[in-house]
């Protein structure tokens, strides 16, 4: 069973961070920009403990080619019944180049979802994963101060 750090909210484990993360299809890379944190959302897959997506020259891409360190963050909230979970992960961002794994990664399901050229493919190796999970939604508190 999963460490309860508060009544409701679940510690995640490394495996079911990296479940979950799977099945979100778009997250959000945060990188530092002149040290300033910056974060934009890509869509993405993972692949035996990395996390891929396409780029096209920019920001992300000069993240990878100076081999930084980024964070990867995915959730999935579902606001009316007041549950979801979130996953965060921390790794060194590198660009694939080599045409045998390119090869090897083609399969990969991220296509760019707008127009633009995101021929480069960013992989980060995932080295520390973290997620929590609200298990038990809390109802809506109603309407305060009205007499009834």
């Amino acid at each position: 069973m999963a460490a309860m750090i508060d009544e409701g909210l679940e510690l995640l484990s490394e495996d079911e961070c990296l479940q979950l993360m799977a099945t979100a299809g778009v997250g959000r890379i945060g990188v530092t920009i002149g040290a300033l944190p910056a974060i934009f959302p890509v869509n993405f897959a993972v692949q035996e403990g990395s996390i891929y997506f396409r780029t096209g020259v920019g920001t992300k891409l000069a993240a990878a080619a100076n081999r930084s360190v980024v964070a990867f963050e995915v959730d999935r909230v579902d606001p009316f019944e007041h549950s979801g979970w979130s996953v965060l992960a921390i790794g060194t961002a590198n660009q694939v180049t080599d045409p045998e794994e390119l090869a090897s990664l083609s399969t990969l399901r991220i296509g760019p979802w707008v127009e633009g050229e995101r021929a480069h493919l960013v992989r980060i190796p995932v080295e520390v994963v973290s997620g929590r999970r609200i298990i038990h939604g809390r109802q809506p508190d109603g309407p305060r101060g009205r007499d009834s």
